[in-house]
């Protein structure tokens, strides 16, 4: 299945309820948590995300790019996130990160870097939801598609086929209508698309091309 997410780190901040209601086409929202630690932006809290899943009932996957990530389980899943996505490079026990996660009530996910492994992660998958391969440097947004990330989609979409899991496989960063169709042949599942969605004159139509393109990809 496609899912198409839109970042609303790309969103009109000042209208930003207005510019989640674009999307509600979309078939989950994509929330960027950013410490300034971690990597060197800051972005949304606990009652930003709160305020976002007041005006939406979509599912909200919540990308924690932070430090000591399990210290703020619990509020991001308060404040609605519904699944969470920490970095590995976060933590020193991942497993452990994501059975706490499940434990609280929500999905779990972890998120590599370009430069990270994921053959190290292989034989944890089935503690996760999702596994999100970041094709930019996570802290930005608007940066270039890294195709040379698609040789870890390919192991991950092995791995998984061969052991009957139902572990996602996401990417984000760089996501467009020139990028989209190369992820999803390679096997991604979930597609974050943050100026290609909320740039876009009609954010909805941007959504549903976005989900077609990828389909086609899959497909053929």
């Amino acid at each position: 299945m496609i899912y198409i997410a839109p970042s609303i780190l790309a969103a009109d901040y000042a209208a930003l309820g207005n510019d989640v209601r674009k999307v509600g086409n979309a078939d989950l929202l994509h929330v960027d948590i950013m410490d300034g630690h971690f990597v060197p932006n800051l972005s949304f809290g606990p009652d930003v995300t709160r305020a976002v899943n007041g005006v939406t009932e979509q599912f909200l996957d919540m990308h924690l790019m932070i430090e000591e990530p399990e210290r703020w389980f619990e509020a991001y899943i308060d404040a609605g996130g519904d699944r969470l996505v920490f970095h590995v490079e976060a933590t020193d026990d991942h497993v452990a990160a994501g059975r706490q996660i499940r434990e609280l009530g929500a999905q779990s996910g972890f998120a590599i870097k370009p430069g990270t492994s994921v053959e190290p992660y292989l034989d944890d998958l089935e503690h996760f939801d999702e596994v999100m391969v970041m094709s930019v440097e996570p802290g930005f947004g608007g940066q270039k598609f890294m195709p040379e990330v698609l040789g870890k989609v390919l192991t991950l979409r092995d791995h998984i086929n061969e052991r009957g899991l139902d572990t996602l496989i996401g990417i984000d960063g760089g996501i467009g209508a020139g990028t989209i169709a190369e992820a999803a042949a390679a096997g991604v599942d979930a597609f974050v698309a943050g100026s290609a969605v909320f740039g876009a004159d009609n954010p909805a139509e941007a959504v549903d091309n976005l989900r077609r393109l990828a389909a086609e990809a899959r497909e053929s």
